[in-house]
This record gives structure tokens, C-alpha cells and sequence, in this order.
């Protein structure tokens, strides 16, 4: 039997088809990744301060800006660090904490996405229930349930990734340990595994997507039942919001996890911006059309000083 040594650490290769362009990819990452990290803390900010704002879709919104903060921070520090001209390599250990947190991250936001389709959905299709069926309580559960079925999703993936053998290649055709990748590195047939990670990861969006278009679908009638043209306006207007973000979150799971044919360049693209481009465009998406948020974020930042009266 051939001796085989076993991998401890891993070589990041990066984005595909990028060489020579290091610099100019540093400066663009870290600037998503500032403004990712200002706009969710200026939406932080605004809701705490405010009590207007301390409502169950605004509570949800704050968790979605925390999550949206830490989701881009799982893989952008190793890759900026590598940019500038540093190692490449990761140890195993570290590895596994990337799979793990990036899809513990993932896996909430899709729950979360799901929970606040449900709020709307209450909000317009019950409004004088409303208080009463979102009660803090329930708030509390659900926001806790997203976190707890994500850390199982996660783990379920993360467990079935590395209990592989990964004993002979350690080059990460990639910027970031992810589950495709991984899988080719290791020292044994993966098909079995493969197909398992792809129904495990497609029908957890899938069912959260079909749910959330559930709401939706109740949601669109009952807005179209509104006899002010100023309610179904702003009823829009906040619907509007949120599916934005939907679309932006669900896009690139469907173009990463489940096209048949995977493309190392085209699946770095998309990777990108879901790690930094849609968190960055989350708070300029649930803020550019709401009042309330920017009149909250405009007396916060009169407050500390940023802004003169």
C-alpha cells in the first residue's frame, strides 16, 4: 500500500485567471468590505437608537445587518491578507472553520430571509393581529431557530466534508474553503458524497424560497385588496425591499450549488458578490426608500457629531 502523508494546512490559489491583478483586487475588496461593514453598522446604529424602530421587522433587519457583517469577514481577511502579498497557505483547522462559519452564516440568512417573508406576511395579512401574533416572544424563538438550524446545516456539511481523507494534493483552486473545491482534493470517491451535499444544499433554499414565495403570493393579494393608493404604495415599498434582497441572496446559491456544470472563474464571480457585494447593497437596499430608517440614522449621526444641526 503506498504511504500516504496526511495534509495539515492548505494553499488558497485565489480567484481564477487573476494573476498579476493582486493590487488592483485588494484595493476593490477592501473597499467592499469597509463599506460592508459601515453601511450594516450605520443601520445598527440607526435602529438601536431609535425606539420607533424597535419593532419585530426591524429587529429581524438589525440581526440580518449583524449576520452581514460577519458573513463577508469568513473569507476576506485570509483573502486580503494573501493579496497584499502574504501567504497563501491555511491550516486544516482553519479550513474547517471557514466551511463551517461561512455556511452557518449562509444557511441563517436563508432562515432569516424565510422568517421576515413570514412578518410581512402577518403585517399585512393580519395588521390587527399583528402584536399579538409577532409578540417579543415569538420574535426571541424565531430569531434563535434560524441560528440553530443553520449550526446543524452547517455542521452536517462541515462534518461531511472533512471526514474525507485529504492525504495527497492541498491546492484550493479557490479564494476560500468551500465544499466543491474541497471535495476534490480528497483521497477518495466523493460521488456518493456529492450528491448528498447537493440535495442537503439545494433543498434547504429550495423549501425557504417556496415559502417565501408563499407569503409573497398572499401578500400581493391582500396589497392589491387595499383601497388607498398611499397603503398599497407604501405596502409595496417595503415588500419591494425585501424581495430585492431575496433575489440578490438566492441568485448566486442557484448559480454556485446547483449547475450541473461548475466553472472555477464563473463560480469565484459569483462567490464575490455574495460574500461582499450583496451585504454591502442590503443596507442601501432597506434604507434608500425608507423614511424612517434615514430620519433614525440622520438624528443618531447628529448625536455623535458626524452630522452639524
Amino acid at each position: 500500500m503506498r504511504n500516504r502523508s496526511v495534509v495539515t494546512e492548505f494553499v488558497l490559489l485565489g480567484i481564477p485567471n487573476t494573476e498579476g491583478l493582486e493590487t488592483m483586487l485588494f484595493v476593490l475588496f477592501l473597499s467592499f468590505y469597509v463599506f460592508t461593514l459601515m453601511g450594516n453598522l450605520l443601520i445598527l446604529l440607526a435602529i438601536i437608537s431609535s425606539t420607533r424602530l424597535h419593532t419585530p421587522m426591524y429587529f429581524f433587519l438589525c440581526k440580518l445587518s449583524i449576520f452581514d457583517i460577519f458573513f463577508p469577514s469568513v473569507s476576506s481577511p485570509k483573502m486580503l491578507f494573501y493579496l497584499s502579498g502574504n501567504s497563501r497557505a491555511i491550516s486544516y483547522g482553519g479550513c474547517v472553520s471557514q466551511l463551517f462559519f461561512y455556511h452557518f452564516l449562509g444557511c441563517t440568512e436563508c432562515f432569516l430571509y424565510t422568517v421576515m417573508a413570514y412578518d410581512r406576511f402577518v403585517a399585512i395579512c393580519f395588521p390587527l393581529r399583528y402584536t399579538i401574533i409577532m409578540s417579543h416572544r415569538v420574535c426571541a424563538i424565531l430569531a434563535a431557530g434560524t441560528s440553530f438550524f443553520g449550526c446543524i446545516q452547517a455542521t452536517f456539511l462541515t462534518t461531511l466534508t472533512f471526514q474525507l481523507p485529504y492525504c495527497g494534493p492541498n491546492e484550493v483552486d479557490y479564494y476560500f474553503c468551500d465544499i466543491p473545491v474541497m471535495l476534490k482534493l480528497a483521497c477518495a470517491d466523493t460521488s456518493a458524497l456529492e450528491m448528498v451535499g447537493f440535495i442537503s444544499v439545494g433543498l434547504m433554499p429550495l423549501s425557504c424560497f417556496l415559502l417565501i414565495l408563499t407569503s409573497y403570493s398572499c401578500i400581493v393579494c391582500s396589497i392589491l385588496q387595499i383601497r388607498s393608493a398611499e397603503g398599497r404604495r407604501r405596502a409595496f415599498s417595503t415588500c419591494s425591499a425585501h424581495l430585492t434582497a431575496i433575489l440578490l441572496f438566492y441568485m448566486p446559491v442557484v448559480l454556485i450549488y446547483l449547475r450541473p456544470t461548475p466553472s472555477p472563474w464563473m463560480d469565484a464571480t459569483v462567490q464575490v458578490l455574495n460574500n461582499l457585494v450583496t451585504p454591502m447593497l442590503n443596507p442601501l437596499i432597506y434604507s434608500l426608500r425608507n423614511k424612517e430608517v434615514k430620519s433614525s440614522l440622520r438624528k443618531a449621526l447628529h448625536l455623535i457629531g458626524f452630522l452639524p444641526e
